[in-house]
């Protein structure tokens, strides 16, 4: 696994301690306009609307291997356009990780498309 990509905000509490400890880079993933560089985004849609989530476009090299991190997983959008992101680049999604998983809304059934490994914390 060569990179954490965290999912803003709360994802950012984790996500960068699993980096710090696994000794690779922490990747945020913000809403539109909230980082500092050049950056390439993907819109997507929430139960309510739609929102748009960036990364720096530099922060993934093609063929590099990453986990997606969050603090909750309810139908799954966020964390799919954030492993979009990471594909846009030719980067794999080794793992999805969260803190919470709501089983009950399915969102584990959008991300199994990038990858088939998870870890939830809690599922309710």
């Amino acid at each position: 696994m060569d990179a954490i990509l965290g999912v803003e905000s709360r994802g950012f509490l984790f996500g960068y301690m699993l980096a710090v400890e696994m000794n690779v880079p922490f990747i945020p993933i913000r809403k539109s306009g909230k980082l500092p560089w050049k950056t390439v985004g993907i819109d997507y849609a929430l139960e309510y609307g739609t929102a748009r989530i960036e990364m720096h476009e530099d922060a993934l090299r093609p063929g590099m291997k990453v986990v997606i991190h969050d603090d909750l997983l309810a139908t799954g959008g966020t964390a799919a356009a954030a492993a979009q992101l990471a594909v846009m680049k030719n980067a794999s999604v080794s793992a999805f990780t969260f803190v919470v998983e709501l089983d009950f809304l399915e969102g584990r059934k959008k991300l199994e498309e990038y990858s088939e490994n998870f870890i939830s914390l809690v599922n309710y």
